[in-house]
C-alpha cells in the first residue's frame, strides 16, 4: 500500500483514490467484535449494520446501528469484515464477501469519492455526477507502465494493461464497459481514449504534431466527441445525455 508521500504523485486526485495513512491507522485500532459484528436483512435500508445480542432455535436477537432491538431468522444475519477491510480497493480481499459487505464497501468508498473499486479482474465505477480530478494529466502519467496492484483502482490502470498487453503480445484487446444507463460508460470510454491518445504519442512525435495541427492528437479525438454525440446520443428519462450508438 502506497504511503502519502508516494501517493504525492497524483496531485490533487490522491485523496480520491486511496486512503491516507492516518486513515488506515485508525481503521486498525478500531474496537471490533468478530463474533457480533454483523450485516441484517433490512426492509428500508436493504441492509444495516448491527450486533448479535443472542442466538436460539434458528431466531437471532440483534441490535441496530439505529439502536432499534429486532429479533430475524438466522439466514437474515451476515459476518461483517474487520475495520482493516473498510474501504478497500479489491473486494475479492475481504474475509466475508457478500452482498451487503460489497454493498456497503462500495457505499462507504463513495461517500469518499473514491468512485473506482476493484472486484478481482473487473473494476466498479460509481457515477459521482460532478467533475473529480481523477483525470488530470499528472494522474495519467502516474498510471503510466504500473502494474494493476502498483497503483488504486482506477480506468486508466486497466488502459494501461491493455495497451502493454498489446505491445508485449502484439495482439488486439478489448475492454468491455457495461452498465445502467447513466452509469457512466460514455465518460469512462472517453477516458479510455484520453488515455491511449496521451501514451501513445511520444514527446518528440507530440511536438511535431503540435506544430503542424491544432492541438494534441488526444485534444482532436476529445473534441470530435461533441459533433458524434450530436448524432449518436439522445435524451432519456435517465440521462440527458445518453449513448445511442449501436454495431
Amino acid at each position: 500500500m502506497s504511503t502519502d508521500g508516494e501517493m504525492a504523485i497524483f496531485g490533487p486526485a490522491a485523496q480520491f483514490l486511496r486512503k491516507s495513512e492516518k486513515e488506515r491507522m485508525e481503521a486498525q485500532s478500531r474496537p471490533f467484535d468478530s463474533k457480533t459484528a454483523c450485516f441484517i436483512s433490512d426492509e428500508r435500508e436493504i441492509y444495516v449494520k448491527a450486533e448479535i445480542q443472542d442466538k436460539a432455535d434458528g431466531r437471532v436477537t440483534v441490535n441496530t446501528i439505529d439502536d432499534k432491538t429486532l429479533t430475524v431468522r438466522d439466514d437474515q444475519v451476515f459476518p461483517m469484515n474487520p475495520p482493516k477491510f473498510d474501504k478497500i480497493e479489491d473486494m475479492v480481499m475481504m474475509t466475508h464477501l457478500h452482498e451487503p459487505a460489497v454493498l456497503f464497501n462500495l457505499k462507504e468508498r463513495y461517500a469518499a469519492w473514491m468512485i473506482y473499486t476493484y472486484s478481482g479482474l473487473f473494476c466498479v465505477t460509481v457515477n459521482p455526477y460532478k467533475w473529480l480530478p481523477v483525470y488530470n494529466p499528472e494522474v495519467v502519467q502516474a498510471y503510466r507502465g504500473k502494474k494493476r496492484m502498483e497503483v488504486p483502482p482506477h480506468i486508466f490502470a486497466l488502459s494501461d494493461n491493455a495497451y502493454q498487453f498489446m505491445l508485449t503480445d502484439r495482439e488486439n484487446q478489448s475492454i468491455l464497459i457495461t452498465g445502467e444507463s447513466g452509469a457512466g460508460k460514455t465518460v469512462n470510454t472517453k477516458r479510455v481514449i484520453q488515455y491511449f491518445a496521451t501514451i501513445a504519442v511520444s514527446s518528440d512525435k507530440k511536438k511535431e504534431n503540435n506544430s503542424k495541427m491544432q492541438g494534441t492528437l488526444e485534444d482532436q479525438i476529445i473534441q470530435a466527441n461533441p459533433l458524434l454525440e450530436a448524432f449518436g446520443n439522445a435524451k432519456t428519462v435517465r440521462n440527458d445525455n445518453s449513448s445511442r450508438f449501436v454495431n
